[in-house]
């Protein structure tokens, strides 16, 4: 036994929930962001301003014409896989072998494909990790086994996982839909609190395929946290903690909360308070990336995928135009709210005692 454990120290292989469940889940929601999530925004580029280069195909592949943006669009899961191998500190040829696992997991998984690309990815690159060098025919060995043991995987697991995945993503979706106030309440919060913590709240929703009513509530939540922490620890932290909060991430704050977890209570309540309002009174839908929906205000992520679900609603016909109320619910919802209710509550929280000055300094 304890030469096992001593070969898997050499082989790098960490069994623990922070390179799994954080250190893994972080990078796949960076694979997908430079895959899917710019692949969108570059298609979406290329409507608003009818850029000829970025709306005419620009490759044919099986009969498929591909856009730039649709080009990196497809690429989601070789980059999600690499980016778990590379959090992973797999070695070249297991990295390089990964492309091919990642592809093979996100078309078998479907809708639910992130999921089958975070299960198989994780296991192919340990496996892989395990093997690397230990022969002197590496080049031919690892990739053989790592592609080997990632297909099959794949072909095992990928389509079950992401059946699962998208059922709890529709189980959440139609609960929002048939309860929108409660539902509304429980995916900002919850979202939100991923958002901050030192996990993927993108990740997870592009694994869950959050999208319509309760992709809304997801963004409310997330730009409360973001919008919230930014403007309530202005005094302390000045234009540089506003922007790095508010179009960067809120976890900059998480060594504050730790010390201090009263400091969480004015964004979370903000969250509680506009994750309803954006399912029963504005309605708010994410219909672009569900990717977006876990992204909140970083890069303006989130306003970008419900704009883009938006244009997409009109060309399918299914909505006849962006209105008034569309624009005041994201303004709102994402921006105004979360700058006016984060910071009263805080200052509420001030006077009770809970919280002092400095609590909210970034180090």
């Amino acid at each position: 036994m304890e030469s096992f454990k001593a070969f898997l120290k050499k082989k790098n292989v960490e069994i623990s929930l922070k390179r799994y469940g954080i250190d893994a889940l972080g990078a796949m929601a960076q694979g997908l962001f430079c895959s899917l999530l710019i692949g969108t925004i570059i298609n979406t580029l290329g409507t608003l301003f009818h850029i000829p280069f970025l709306t005419t195909p620009v490759a044919t592949v099986s009969g498929i014409e591909y856009t730039v943006g649709g080009l990196a669009m497809a690429m989601s899961g070789p980059a999600m896989a690499a980016a778990i191998g590379y959090a992973l500190q797999a070695p070249p040829l297991v990295l390089f072998s990964l492309i091919t696992v990642g592809f093979a997991s996100n078309a078998l998984g479907g809708a639910g494909g992130p999921l089958a690309v975070l299960f198989v990815a994780i296991i192919t690159a340990e496996a892989g990790k395990l093997i690397s060098k230990e022969t002197r025919v590496d080049i031919l060995v690892t990739p053989l086994v790592t592609i080997g043991v990632g297909v099959l995987l794949s072909a095992l697991f990928a389509p079950a996982l992401g059946r699962l995945a998208s059922g709890v993503g529709s189980i959440i979706m139609w609960a929002t839909e048939l309860q929108p106030f409660l539902m509304g309440i429980l995916v900002s919060v919850v979202v939100g609190i991923a958002l901050t913590l030192p996990i993927s709240s993108a990740a997870i929703c592009a694994a869950l395929g959050l999208t319509g009513l309760a992709g809304g509530a997801a963004v409310a939540g997330c730009c409360a946290q973001m919008v919230g922490f930014a403007v309530m620890s202005f005094r302390e932290n000045g234009w540089g903690g506003l922007v790095s909060q508010g179009i960067g991430t809120s976890m900059l704050q998480m060594p504050n909360i730790i010390k201090n977890p009263r400091i969480w209570i004015g964004p979370t309540l903000a969250s509680a308070i506009t994750g309803p309002l954006a399912t029963c009174l504005f309605r708010l839908q994410m219909n672009g990336a569900a990717i977006n929906s876990g992204m909140g205000t970083c890069g303006f992520c989130g306003q970008i995928g419900i704009f883009q679900g938006w244009l997409a609603d009109i060309e399918a016909g299914t909505k006849t135009g962006i209105t008034a109320m569309d624009w005041a619910g994201l303004f709102l919802i994402c921006f105004v709210l979360p700058a006016v209710l984060a910071p009263l509550i805080n200052m509420g929280c001030r006077r009770l005692g809970w919280i002092k000055d400095g609590d909210l300094k970034l180090s």
